[in-house]
């Protein structure tokens, strides 16, 4: 099976397993679980905003960082632009954040509440170099819409 059908699948399941639940931490726990699981990914979770910053959330891999500020590294960057950051290379994006040495590249797509404020970042990380493209830039997003 090819990356888009990977996705459409696990696209839908992400609806089924989220559908009329309230609870946001249970969604963003399945959905982390959910997209590691089925894309064999290193590192896959949420980073959530709370009171001026984003804080660990739900995922589903190694530990990490507990807080990341405002514009820091990948994640607040991708918060503070509100756009999703595709980083081939961790190692040339200026400011990132080593929460792992074994991290290569990451993909960070912005959560939005449906009156567009950004709650929280789904953060992705691979072992491998470019493993993110417009594929997964595009996947990704509609995922964090079918539950945001």
């Amino acid at each position: 099976m090819n990356k888009v059908e990977t996705y459409r699948m696990l696209t839908e399941q992400i609806k089924a397993l989220t559908a009329g639940e309230t609870d946001e931490v249970a969604v963003m726990a399945n959905v982390a679980a959910a997209i590691h699981l089925e894309m064999g990914f290193w590192w896959t979770g949420f980073y959530r905003v709370k009171n001026g910053e984003l804080v660990l959330g739900p995922f589903q891999g190694p530990v990490a960082c507990m807080h990341i500020g405002y514009g820091k590294g990948v994640c607040g960057t991708a918060w503070k632009q509100g756009e999703t950051i595709v980083v081939p290379d961790v190692e040339l994006f200026p400011g990132h954040i080593a929460c792992s040495s074994e991290s290569r590249s990451e993909i960070v797509v912005p959560v939005r509440a449906a009156n567009g404020e950004i709650t929280a970042v789904l953060d992705i990380d691979s072992k491998d170099l470019a493993t993110f493209d417009d594929t997964d830039k595009q996947w990704l997003e509609e995922i964090v819409k079918v539950f945001a």
